[in-house]
């Protein structure tokens, strides 16, 4: 089993900056890919970035994030970022970092999500 645990989120004001944690613990030499995804209120949850946990590759990014958004990893912390600039208020939503045991198909473990609040 792995565990997740989420830290950073908060409130914000249209254009600023947040940075999201993820630390992993437990069987991590198990996980291959990591991700970040998000709800809304209403909506369902969507993708909004993924790397690669166990092979050096950069991350992919949802359109709606892209250039605004960066994902990233340090193996020694067992620890993934999500750095997020230029928020908007439809990044308002819970965000939660997932991550599986393949290259792709479904995700195998969730963390308990961080609320990330943007106002216009």
């Amino acid at each position: 089993q792995v565990q997740l645990v989420e830290s950073g989120g908060g409130s914000v004001q249209a254009g600023g900056s947040l940075s999201l944690s993820c630390v992993l613990s437990g069987r991590t030499f198990t996980i291959y890919t990591m991700g970040w995804f998000r709800q809304a209120p209403g909506k369902e949850r969507e993708f909004v970035a993924g790397i690669s946990w166990s092979v050096p590759s950069s991350a992919g990014y949802a359109d709606s994030v892209k250039d605004r958004f960066i994902m990233s990893r340090d193996n020694a912390k067992n620890t993934v970022y999500l750095q997020m600039h230029s928020l908007k208020p439809e990044d308002t939503a819970v965000y939660y970092c997932a991550g599986r045991r393949s290259m792709t198909g479904p995700f195998d473990y969730w963390g308990q999500g961080t609320q990330v609040t943007v106002s216009s």
